[in-house]
């Protein structure tokens, strides 16, 4: 908490002339979604400047880039809570709520923010399709089922990107995250994220309508 505040008060140069939201960040997407998608925490110069999840930086223009060309966004950018972006069928969260040092949430900073994942998680009944980007995420969404009563077989599903495991009535799709370090280094391209955004609306339809296909 004091990191993220710090950032928001001192800035970097490059946005020195802006008000910083400096405070823990929400979900965003639309309420009726099938699909959810899982980050990590705010960007400290993005999300925790905007308010906004996975905007202002370039994690962010990689990911809603991906989501307007699979038809979940209704333009490919996001730069601020006012830049009239809306989500179809798709919401996102993070585990932690508050920007961390280095982009590198500690445990207990996981643990502090769990039942803020378990509020918004039961805000929406809809999802079939949890997306989570990156080891983290698919450990926080484990723990989210295990402590709302899910069972988590033994040995746990180890992530794995594009990796598909049942979690009760949903579908727990592994996708590596849109880090600009990833994304830059070819870890994660386009076409990539492109395929496993389609997995995750094939595997959020109906299941008579997924075996017409």
């Amino acid at each position: 908490m004091a990191w993220r505040e710090r950032v928001a008060r001192d800035k970097v140069a490059r946005f020195r002339g802006c008000e910083y939201w400096g405070r823990p960040v929400p979900g965003f997407g639309d309420p009726a979604a099938r699909i959810l998608l899982v980050g990590l925490a705010p960007g400290a110069h993005g999300a925790n400047r905007t308010g906004r999840v996975f905007t202002g930086d370039r994690s962010g223009d990689f990911l809603y880039a991906a989501l307007h060309r699979a038809g979940l966004a209704s333009q490919p950018t996001s730069t601020a809570r006012d830049d009239g972006l809306t989500l179809t069928d798709a919401y996102i969260v993070t585990p932690v709520r508050c920007a961390p040092p280095d982009n590198k949430p500690r445990p207990d900073e996981i643990a502090r923010c769990a039942h803020f994942l378990d509020d918004e998680l039961a805000l929406l009944p809809q999802v079939r399709v949890v997306l989570a980007l990156g080891a983290i995420a698919w450990r926080a969404v484990l723990d989210h089922h295990a402590r709302s009563g899910g069972a988590v077989p033994p040995p746990r599903p180890p992530f794995a990107h594009g990796k598909v495991a049942p979690l009760g009535s949903r579908w727990l799709l592994g996708s590596y995250h849109v880090s600009q370090q990833n994304t830059q280094t070819g870890k994660l391209t386009p076409g990539m994220f492109d395929a496993v955004l389609e997995e995750a609306r094939r595997l959020s339809r109906p299941f008579l309508e997924r075996l017409s296909e």
